[in-house]
This record gives structure tokens, sequence and C-alpha cells, in this order.
């Protein structure tokens, strides 16, 4: 199973994935990394495990029309099965949209469908947990679709929230959780337990 990996950040879910990949627990590789961030950690991550990689962004490609082209080409000349959003800021173009649907998935670092949409990311997500007061949080793998955290939900794993826990601390543990998660979502569709396209367990 060949994944292409979608990040604009640091990219510790990718390596995640790159480590699963090498250490034989997940039968699949990771063929391209696409970054809308130049010096993105996973930009660096994937040219030090030899991963092909592409940096497509609004500056390079200023009409959307342009970059979700880009993006479509680059994801068809890897010949992706599965597109993974590991920590990307933006919104996928209708073009790949529809030519990987049911095949791109999303990690996000609460339970949706609380504490998604814009603005729902990294440490905005857990003071918003704490905030609200709820004693358990967690990770969401879901299908990725035109609106942001919407799509349906693939995999869920909760986090005890603790006494005198920081936006720091509870993200250290969500974060160990989500990349679990991630991982082992992958390895049910490289051996098959999940078939492509994707659809939602509910």
């Amino acid at each position: 199973m060949i994944i292409a990996v979608i990040a604009s950040g640091e990219g510790t879910t990718l390596q995640a994935v790159l480590d699963a990949c090498e250490q034989g627990r997940l039968d699949a590789r990771v063929g391209l990394v696409i970054s809308n961030n130049s010096g993105s950690g996973a930009l660096r991550r994937a040219a030090a495990a030899a991963v092909p990689t592409a940096h497509l962004s609004s500056k390079a490609h200023p009409e959307p029309t342009a970059l979700d082209e880009a993006m479509k080409t680059r994801l068809d000349q890897a010949e992706v099965d599965v597109v993974l959003l590991a920590g990307f800021m933006k919104k996928l173009g209708p073009q790949t949209l529809a030519a990987y649907a049911g095949r791109i998935v999303n990690t996000h670092p609460a339970l949706l469908p609380k504490f998604g949409g814009p603005g729902m990311y990294g440490e905005h997500v857990h003071r918003a947990v704490l905030a609200s007061g709820d004693r358990v949080s967690g990770a969401t793998v879901h299908l990725v679709t035109a609106e942001y955290d919407e799509g349906p939900i693939i995999a869920q794993r909760t986090v005890e929230v603790r006494a005198g826990d920081t936006p720091e601390t509870l993200a250290q543990r969500v974060q160990t959780t989500e990349r679990d998660l991630v991982v082992d979502v992958l390895r049910e569709i490289a051996n098959g337990a999940r078939r492509l396209p994707l659809a939602s367990e509910a």
C-alpha cells in the first residue's frame, strides 16, 4: 500500500508512520510527502527517509484551481492508495477530493464532532477541552470532505483528562494516542480489514 502524507508542521505523525513501515508493523510505504510550508519538519523528515516530496502552496500556485490540479497530479504520479492529512492547515480542492473520495483520512486531536471545525487545531483544541470541563478527550481519524472535520468518523480513541492538566500535558497524551490510532487504522487498511474506499462505521 502506498501512502501520501500531507502536512504543514513538524511531521511527528508522519514520523510515526515512517517508523511503523520501517519496523514492519505497517505493510505499506510512504510514497510522497506534500507540504504547503517549505520549512516544515515534515519535509525534512521525508528527505531524511528518502521519500519524494513536494512543496505546494498558494505562493507557488496563487490560483486555487491550479493548486488543486498540482496536488492531484502529484498524487496520481505517486500512484498512492491512501492520503493522510497529518496537521495540514488548508482545505483540499474539489478535484483532489473527488479523485480520492473515500481514500483521504485526517487525524484530529479531539473526539469529533466536539472541538472541531475552523480554528480548532493544535493547542486551541486542548484549551477548549479543558475550558469545557470534559473529563475525557481523545483522537479521531475521519474521512475528509469539503468542510473542516465534518467527514464520517472512521475510528476514535479516548484519553483521560486529569486534574491539573494544562493544554501542554493533555496535548502530549493525546498526540501519543493520535499517532498510535493513525498507524492502527492504516494497518487495517493495508491488511484488508478496512476496504477502500473507506466508509463511516456509524
